[in-house]
């Protein structure tokens, strides 16, 4: 099929490229962006568990992305404890 196209074998790599390996990578990018700012903001974590996470994050690339978004991220819908339980 290839060789009634006139494609060779360079040109079918960079076709692979174009149309696979180049969005998946600005997905990957955009992805890893999106975590380090998420948890740059979450109020769910300590100022100590921000600066461990971004460390991670930048650190680990895509990897630490995706530890965060497992195991750092739910904890930006839980509160903070509250110093004393509310009144009734």
């Amino acid at each position: 099929m290839l060789a009634v196209i006139g494609l060779g074998g360079g040109e079918v790599l960079l076709i692979l490229l174009v149309l696979f390996i180049i969005p998946v990578s600005l997905a990957f990018f955009a992805f890893w962006i999106w975590m380090l700012i998420h948890a740059i903001q979450n109020k769910g974590l300590s100022d100590g568990e921000k600066t461990a996470w971004v460390l991670v994050i930048a650190l680990l690339h895509f990897l630490g992305a995706l530890m965060y978004f497992v195991a750092g991220r739910p904890k930006a819908n839980t509160p903070l404890p509250a110093a004393f339980p509310p009144a009734t």
